[in-house]
């Protein structure tokens, strides 16, 4: 299983290397390495499993985060309590969004800041992404509100982009009533 040390803090300089795309067919390790990161992502968002192996919550992870500079990102988005839904992104591209820009209320996190930061990060309302699934199949994913926000977050990870770098450190909720909040 993937710990919360596993994880690169913000400071490790391999989040802002280059990250190469993913050759199919994938190998073995590539497989269980997604499935691993699947797997901490759900331990995570359950109380009883997160306070048992020291995890903090959270609902996408990036290749980078584990220090491996490839192209692919999970996210474990639980649609209703207990009810979650697995999304696996090899070479993602966004290839449409909505006009409409919308922030994290409570603000963004992430397992590589390990810190509370103040200000909002602007994101698109409405997403839709192609990549590949773990057979080197095409798949096409449209996603809106929190799970266009981390397909966005985790997408700046591969692009070696942090969430903070989004956030204007002088006026931190600058263009706030230009966004819809959720």
């Amino acid at each position: 299983m993937i710990r919360t040390k596993d994880i690169l803090d913000e400071k490790d300089r391999h989040l802002r290397d280059k990250n190469i795309d993913v050759e199919f067919p994938l190998d073995e390790d590539t497989k269980k390495l997604i499935n691993d990161m699947l797997e901490h992502l759900y331990y995570s968002q359950i109380e009883e499993y997160s306070e048992k192996y020291d995890l903090r919550p959270g609902m996408g992870l990036a290749a980078p985060q584990l220090g491996i500079n490839k192209r692919f990102f999970v996210v474990c988005h639980e649609e209703t309590e207990n009810n979650f839904k697995n999304y696996i992104l090899i070479n993602p591209k966004m290839i449409s969004h909505s006009e409409e820009l919308i922030y994290a209320s409570e603000g963004e996190g992430c397992l590589s800041v390990n810190r509370d930061v103040e200000g909002i990060v602007p994101r698109y309302a409405r997403v839709t992404f192609t990549g590949y699934n773990l057979d080197g199949k095409e798949v096409k994913y449209r996603a809106r509100e929190e799970l266009s926000i981390a397909f966005q977050h985790e997408m700046d990870h591969l692009n070696g982009i942090l969430f903070v770098d989004h956030i204007d450190p002088k006026n931190p909720y600058k263009n706030k009533d230009y966004m819809r909040e959720i």
